[in-house]
Order: structure tokens, then sequence, then C-alpha cells
């Protein structure tokens, strides 16, 4: 039991950005690895944006309820599945928040030990015409950020596992 005065230790955390692609389940097993070994909380977060489209030139709203439940469901479903797959348990806090992922990822993001992301699925063009949401976190973040692979197959499962005696990350060779 602790006496009042005595600190009750502070658990880092890994915010790990999940929308349900391959490459945002491979990032939430890694960040739920990464987690065990240090004795961190994951902070599993699903960014949705308000979307607009067009109709015989006049815009039409999404309903906004449904945005938000349909983000849930991507980001439980997720976590399920990996979860269930991954079989061991670290404490895991799931957020749906609204607005821009980058944004929104990077604030969730602001006093992490680490925020993980899922590497674009897309081509090198695509990625530099739409704007990447990694690239983004990578140049602004306040903390480290690892991008893993978006196919686990491509990349042995040991370079993802790497930590030095310090437990810092070490990134995967190239």
């Amino acid at each position: 039991m602790m006496q009042s005065g005595q600190r009750r230790p502070c658990r880092r955390t890994i915010v790990v950005g999940v929308d349900g692609s391959a490459g945002s389940k491979v990032a939430l097993r890694w960040a739920l690895e990464q987690a065990e070994r240090t004795a961190a909380d994951v902070e599993a977060v699903n960014v949705w944006t308000p979307g607009t489209t067009y109709f015989a030139c006049m815009p039409v709203a999404f309903a906004v309820d449904d945005l938000a439940d349909a983000a849930g469901t991507v980001l439980l479903d997720a976590l399920v599945e990996v979860t269930r797959e991954y079989g061991r348990s670290v404490p895991i806090r799931p957020r749906v928040l609204r607005g821009f992922p980058a944004e929104e990822l990077l604030h969730a993001a602001r006093s992490a030990q680490l925020l993980v992301l899922g590497a674009p699925t897309h081509g090198t063009m695509a990625g530099l015409l739409l704007g990447s949401v990694s690239r983004q976190c990578v140049q602004r973040a306040a903390c480290p950020v690892l991008i893993t692979p978006a196919v686990p197959d491509r990349v042995p499962p040991q370079s993802l596992r790497s930590v030095d005696a310090h437990r810092h990350v070490i990134p995967p060779r190239s």
C-alpha cells in the first residue's frame, strides 16, 4: 500500500494508430510486444474525419454518429483480432478521435514514450501526392516514431523485436 506523499510510478505509454489496415495491425502487434517489454500501456487510436461528398453539385455531409460508430467498430475489431492472436495482455486504452489523423495522433503522442504507425500500403507516388500521415508524424512528433512494414512477412520477426540493454527501441535494419 502506498503512503500519502508517495508518488505512484508513472506508466509510460505507447501510442499506436489503428485504422483497420494490415499495416496498422502490424503496428498494434509491435506496440503490444514493446509495451510488454518496457512495462508500458498501449493507447490504440483511431481518428476519423467528418466527410462531405457531392451529389448533383450539392454538398452532402455524412451522419457524424455513423462515422464515429464505424471508427469505433474498426478499432475494436482490430484490437480483438490482434489480441486474440497475440495472446498476451498489457493495458490497452482504445480511443476514437475526431479530426485530422496526423494532428490527432501527434496530440495523443505528445507525452508518449513512442508513437507506432503502420507503413502506408500505397505506392511512393501516391504517398507524395496524397500526403502521408506517417511522414507528417515523423517530421513533427515530440517523441520517437516507429513505422512498421505494412506486410509483416517481408521483414523477419526478430528485426521488429530488437531492444537494447537500456530498453531503447532499435529500428529494423534496411
